[in-house]
C-alpha cells in the first residue's frame, strides 16, 4: 500500500494526543545530518570519524560479492535509494575488497581489517555479549572513499543496509527526487543481535488485512531488524487461510470479523506471496492456528468439530474463552493433522504456533490430554511447537517454545518447562502488547494489561525478566498487535509506532548498550523519517520530537 494510505484522524478527548499524530505525507524538516550513534536499535559498538564522511553522487556504484544473496541485497539497496536520490545506482560485482562507492561483501570475516580498523580493536565487551547471534552481525565502515558493509550472511548484509538507511537524511524516505546532499557520517559500526528471535505479531483474525497491508507491515518491521512475523491466522471471529482438505474453513469461517465486517482469507498462493515477501527481507513467518479454544469460526464451518456436534452462529464480538473443538472425538485429531500438515507445507520456517490460551470451557485434565496429542502432530510436520504459556502446564514436547504473555515476573509453570528444556519467547502483556492504550485518552486499544507508553515498553530486560528463566533460555522477544479495535493500516501504524522500535532494541541490542535517556533522543530522530514516509504514529510526550514541517518546508 502506498504512503497515501487512509489517515487516522481521531477526535481525542481533552488531554489526549493531538490530532497531529497523523503524518504529513512526504514532509520533512531541513533536518540535521544523522550521527553514527543515532541508530535504532543501538549497535554493539560505534566509533565515529568526523573527517571521513562519504557523499553519494551520480557516480556512486553499488558493488557486491558475486554470491546471488549479496547481489539481491545490493538491488534492494538500489531500489531503496533511487526514488529520493533521483538517479540509478548500478549494482555490479566487486572485483576486490577495496573501497569505492558502496560495497556489500558476503564472507565469513565481517570484522577483518578494513580501512585501518582491525579485528582486535573491534572486539568489545558489548560485542561479546551479543555473542551467539553473530551470524546476523555486520560491520559497516564509512570513509571518504566509500561505504563498506561486510557480513557473514545475507541477513547481516540486509541489517547493515537498514543501518545505512538511517545514516542518510530523513529525505531518503521520499518517493520523489530530493536535492540532497546525500552524506554518510564517517566511522565504524560493529553490530550483532543479542537474541536470535525478534518478532512482531499481527492479528489478522479479529480484523482481516489483505496482502498489500501485510506487505506494508513487513516493510515497517524490517526497518528495525525484526526477523519473525507471527500471523494470528485463526480465532473465533475469522479463519484466514485456505485449507484444501477443509474448504469451508475459509469460505464460511473466513467470512466474518469483529463488528460484522466482510472478513476475508488468504489463498495458498497469497499466503506464499506473504512468506516470500517476508523472506526477501529476512523475516520468518510463524503461522498460528489457535487451539483448542478461539475456534468458533472453524466450528461455524464444520459443526461436527463442536462438542455438541452442531455449528454455532458466526461470532463478531470480542469476548474470549467460550469456544472449543471436541477434544474427545477422534475425528477432531484427523482434522488437526490435515490442517497442520497443509499449513506446515506452505511455511518454510521452523515454527508452527498452536495457541493454547483461554480454553475456559475445558478442565485441566481435558486440556492436558488435548495438548499432549496436539504437540506430536506438529512435530510430525517437521516443525517446532510454539504455544502461549498455558502450554507449559502440559507434558513436554522436545524443543518447544513457550510464549509468555502474562503481566507478572514469575510463573512456576514456565520455569518448570524451562527446566525440562523449553525455550521462552517473551511477550509480557504489560510491556509488549501493541494493542494496549498509551494513555487513558488513547482513542484505540484496550487497557486490561495496563497502559504502555514508550518508557514502559523499553524499561525491562528480557534476559532477567522471569524468575527461573535464565537469559540462555530466552529465545527472544515479540510484540503482538491484537486487532479487536484496529481496522486500518493507519491504525496499525499508530499502535505500532513508536513502541515497536523500543521492543526491537530489547531484542537486538546488548543490555549494556541500552539507555533510556539516549534512546528517547535517538527515537526522536525517527519521527522525521516516519513523517516523510507517511507513517502514522503516536507523538508520545516522553519523546523530544522535532517540530513538524510547515507547508513551506514540504518538498514540492
Amino acid at each position: 500500500m502506498p504512503p497515501s494510505a487512509p489517515g487516522f484522524h481521531p477526535v481525542p478527548p481533552s488531554g489526549a494526543d493531538p490530532v497531529g499524530d497523523a503524518p504529513s505525507t512526504g514532509a520533512r524538516l531541513a533536518d540535521a545530518p544523522p550521527r553514527l550513534a543515532d541508530i535504532v536499535p543501538a549497535p554493539v559498538a560505534v566509533r565515529p570519524d568526523p573527517g571521513a564522511d562519504y557523499r553519494i553522487t551520480a557516480d556512486t556504484v553499488i558493488r557486491t560479492s558475486p554470491h546471488p544473496d549479496a547481489r539481491a541485497v545490493g538491488h534492494q539497496l538500489a531500489d531503496l535509494l533511487q526514488p529520493a536520490i533521483g538517479y540509478p545506482l548500478p549494482v555490479v560485482e566487486a572485483e576486490s575488497t577495496g573501497f569505492g562507492g558502496i560495497t556489500l561483501l558476503l564472507d565469513q570475516a565481517p570484522t577483518a581489517e578494513v580501512a585501518g580498523a582491525t579485528e582486535a580493536d573491534a572486539t568489545t565487551e558489548a560485542e561479546a555479549e551479543a555473542g551467539a547471534e553473530a551470524d546476523e552481525g555486520y560491520r559497516l565502515v564509512v570513509s571518504g572513499d566509500g561505504v563498506l558493509i561486510r557480513a557473514g550472511s545475507a541477513a547481516g548484509l540486509f541489517y547493515g543496509v537498514q543501518t545505512l538507511r538511517q545514516l542518510l537524511a530523513a529525505a531518503i524516505e521520499c518517493t520523489e527526487p530530493q536535492p540532497g546532499p546525500w552524506s554518510v557520517p564517517g566511522g565504524v559500526i560493529e553490530d550483532a543481535p543479542r537474541f536470535g528471535y525478534r518478532g512482531a505479531m499481527l492479528d489478522v483474525a479479529r480484523h482481516y488485512f489483505g496482502v498489500p497491508e501485510v506487505f506494508r507491515f513487513i516493510d515497517h518491521i524490517a526497518r528495525y531488524k525484526i526477523n519473525h512475523l507471527h500471523l494470528h491466522l485463526t480465532d473465533d471471529q475469522g479463519w484466514r487461510i485456505a485449507i484444501d482438505a477443509w474448504p469451508r474453513l475459509a469460505e464460511i469461517g473466513g467470512a466474518t470479523e469483529v463488528d460484522g465486517g466482510p472478513g476475508g482469507y488468504y489463498t495458498a498462493a497469497q499466503y506464499r506471496r506473504i512468506v516470500s515477501y517476508a523472506a526477501e527481507r529476512h523475516i520468518t513467518v510463524v503461522p498460528e492456528i489457535d487451539l483448542p479454544g478461539h475456534t468458533n469460526a472453524a466450528l461455524t464451518a464444520y459443526g461436527e468439530l463442536a462438542p455438541a456436534g452442531v455449528a454455532p452462529p458466526p461470532y463478531t464480538g470480542t469476548d474470549v474463552g467460550f469456544s472449543s473443538v471436541a477434544v474427545d472425538r477422534e475425528s477432531t485429531y484427523t482434522f488437526l493433522a490435515e490442517v497442520l500438515a497443509e499449513v506446515a507445507a506452505l511455511t518454510p520456517g521452523p515454527y508452527l504456533h498452536i495457541g493454547g490460551d483461554e480454553a475456559f470451557t475445558l478442565g485441566p485434565a481435558e486440556y492436558a490430554v488435548f495438548m499432549e496429542r496436539l504437540q506430536p502432530l506438529v512435530a510430525a510436520t517437521g516443525k517446532t511447537v510454539v504455544g502461549w504459556h498455558q502450554l507449559a502446564a502440559v507434558g513436554h514436547s522436545p524443543g518447544r517454545v513457550i510464549q509468555y504473555w502474562g503481566t507478572g515476573t514469575a510463573d512456576a509453570g514456565v520455569a518448570e518447562a524451562v527446566r525440562q528444556g523449553a525455550k521462552v519467547l517473551l511477550s509480557p502483556g504489560n510491556r509488549t502488547y501493541l494493542d494496549m492504550k498509551y494513555t487513558p485518552a488513547t482513542p484505540l486499544g484496550k487497557d486490561w494489561a495496563g497502559l504502555i507508553e514508550v518508557s514502559t515498553a523499553y524499561g525491562w530486560d528480557p534476559g532477567s525478566y522471569l524468575e527461573g528463566v535464565p537469559a540462555e533460555a530466552v529465545l527472544g522477544v515479540e510484540a503482538p498487535l491484537w486487532t479487536e479495535t484496529v481496522t486500518s493500516v493507519a491504525e496499525i501504524e499508530y499502535m505500532t509506532f513508536p513502541r515497536l522500535p523500543a521492543i526491537a532494541e530489547l531484542g537486538w541490542s546488548a543490555e549494556s548498550a541500552r539507555d533510556w535517556p539516549d534512546f528517547r533522543h535517538r527515537l526522536a530522530g525517527q519521527g522525521a523519517r516516519w513523517d516523510t514516509a507517511g507513517i502514522t504514529y503516536h507523538r508520545s510526550p516522553e519523546i523530544p520530537w522535532q517540530p513538524r514541517p510547515t507547508p513551506a518546508q514540504v518538498p514540492g
